[in-house]
């Protein structure tokens, strides 16, 4: 990670840490290596999101080139279209699963893909002013062009994507007051189904809060309410999902790989027999794809390590237990209203529920806890913590696991533990907690 692009672009509170100077001169970066191009630029719905889209396109423009404005839309959304439609360069202004008050810069490049990290090296030393460059001519400056149509196009290729009907199924959507307003609704009724929805209505601060994949509790309680088939939950800027069965079961991101790497398998189309996930997935997801005889792939966290994986070995299918799901053959990030309808799809084709289709994967209890520490660097190298995990993971032999690691945005340490009892779990991560905590 860089002084200012994390594990996914550049993030943090709006007008602290991340401020319009910044991003008008990521604009001005990617304009001026764009000059004469186009670049696209998109927007979840929370409060300061406008300001820095307006902030990027000023910088691009000023270096000579034109801004297509996408407004709000879904980060796929964005990484679909600056590969299809031709453009140079894209940014997406969201901060994701955080609250209203954080935002965020996520650069994708002419591939659809995020930036590489020499460009962002590129992108700091000029934030930093260590390097100057050379405004366009006053006959040169660029255009800003209203690109609301792009919409369209991104909801026209995934909806082609679906090959079987969604009549006659009853689906509750949580767009979590975010990007997915711009899509889900439409996408699942232009392809027949009976949709509902909760939380669509943003205001600028409500976006994550108490609703959509970090808050699914009424979800669940709205879907066994109304007995419906299933619902969603999306994030903010809609590039993960997760899943609620007819009971009101989870569905998280590991079962759904499972259902989709099975589907895959059974139509031949998950390339190489093997699908890619990260440490983070559970025990129970492992041995129930070792039963299914799928290959798995472990990269560190971050659906960015994730693709990359996939990229480098051209494998079809991978993502994250908190719902980033990549299906690599249709687009180039995670993409949550994609996964959602694919899993309807698969219900609708197999004509069973989510809950029979995730029946083979058994989940390990897991406990996640996160502490929020002065260093996270430090702390995560210190001796204590680094003998207190290898006690534990001797301790718990190969019947659990311990993980702790840093978060890529906050000062946070994440620790969590997997065991065959959930008094196991709570045990070692207590265990775990409190050496942290006197650590600082």
């Amino acid at each position: 990670m860089g002084k200012y692009f994390g594990t996914d672009g550049i993030r943090g509170e709006a007008n602290v840490r991340l401020n319009v100077d910044i991003a008008l001169k990521v604009g001005q970066y990617l304009g001026s290596v764009n000059r004469g191009k186009k670049i696209v630029v998109g927007q979840d719905t929370r409060l300061s999101s406008t300001m820095f889209a307006s902030a990027i396109a000023a910088g691009a423009t000023s270096m000579g080139a034109d801004v297509y404005m996408l407004g709000v839309c879904a980060t796929p959304a964005l990484a679909h279209l600056v590969k299809m439609d031709g453009f140079g360069a894209g940014v997406m202004i969201s901060a994701s699963h955080n609250p209203y008050r954080d935002n965020g810069l996520k650069c994708f490049a002419n591939t659809g893909m995020k930036i590489d990290a020499a460009l962002e090296e590129q992108i700091e030393t000029f934030i930093d002013g260590e390097i100057e460059l050379d405004y366009a001519s006053s006959d040169a400056v660029g255009r800003v062009y209203d690109y609301a149509e792009g919409l369209d196009h991104y909801l026209t290729h995934i909806e082609s994507i679906v090959e079987t009907p969604l009549t006659g199924l009853k689906i509750i959507l949580d767009c979590a007051n975010g990007s997915a307003v711009s899509s889900a609704k439409r996408a699942f009724e232009d392809l027949g189904a009976n949709v509902r929805v909760m939380h669509h209505d943003p205001d600028g601060y409500n976006i994550n809060t108490d609703c959509g994949s970090t808050h699914p509790e009424s979800l669940q309680k709205e879907l066994t309410r109304l007995g419906y088939d299933m619902g969603f939950a999306f994030d903010g800027d809609a590039d993960r999902c997760l899943a609620v069965d007819h009971e009101g079961n989870m569905v998280d991101g590991d079962a759904i790989l499972y259902i989709l790497g099975k589907d895959l398998k059974r139509r031949n189309r998950l390339k190489k027999n093997t699908v890619v996930t990260t440490v983070m997935a559970n025990l129970g997801f492992v041995h129930a794809m070792k039963e299914a005889d799928i290959e798995l792939v472990s990269t560190d966290v971050g659906d960015k390590h994730v693709f990359a994986s996939m990229i480098e070995n051209d494998f079809s299918l991978g993502g994250e237990q908190s719902g980033h799901i990549i299906l690599k053959d249709y687009v180039t990030t995670g993409d949550g209203v994609l996964t959602a309808l694919i899993l309807a799809e698969i219900v609708a084709l197999s004509g069973q529920s989510l809950k029979d289709l995730s029946s083979g994967f058994i989940r390990f209890p897991q406990i996640l806890e996160n502490i929020h520490v002065e260093n996270k660097v430090a702390t995560m190298n210190h001796p204590e913590v680094l003998s207190a995990m290898d006690r534990i993971s001797t301790a718990l032999g190969d019947d659990g696991r311990i993980l702790v690691r840093s978060s890529g945005t906050e000062e946070l340490v994440r620790v969590m533990v997997e065991a065959k009892s959930i008094d196991l779990c709570e045990s070692h991560v207590s265990d775990m907690i409190g050496i942290v905590k006197t650590i600082g």
